[in-house]
């Protein structure tokens, strides 16, 4: 029985390590939200309609939360430190844009 816990508890922090480490993922120069979504949050986040790429949180639904969440992860999102500035706005509108807020 110990030995069932302590597996079990091994893969759940092997789990959770690596859902909040950090990705080294740069967009290219002129990349659009969009493309960048497809890139690397479809990874996670799956389009649910044609039109809406994610559902957002209320609290989570502005320019400041979005890039702090995805800049700096959490502890089930990777960070992806490298999305930075134009790419970034980029990012965060595409999803304001394309999101449902709940």
């Amino acid at each position: 029985m110990k030995k069932t816990i302590l597996m079990l508890t091994l893969c759940v922090a092997t789990v959770l390590i690596g859902c909040g480490s950090s990705r080294d993922y740069t967009p290219p120069t002129g990349a659009t939200g969009e493309q960048i979504f497809s890139a690397v949050c479809s990874e996670c986040h799956k389009p649910l309609k044609s039109n809406v790429a994610m559902i957002l949180r209320e609290k989570v639904a502005n320019k400041t939360a979005l890039k702090q969440k995805f800049q700096n992860g959490s502890m089930r999102m990777p960070a992806f430190p490298n999305i930075q500035g134009e790419a970034a706005d980029q990012l965060v509108d595409y999803l304001l844009s394309n999101s449902e807020i709940n």
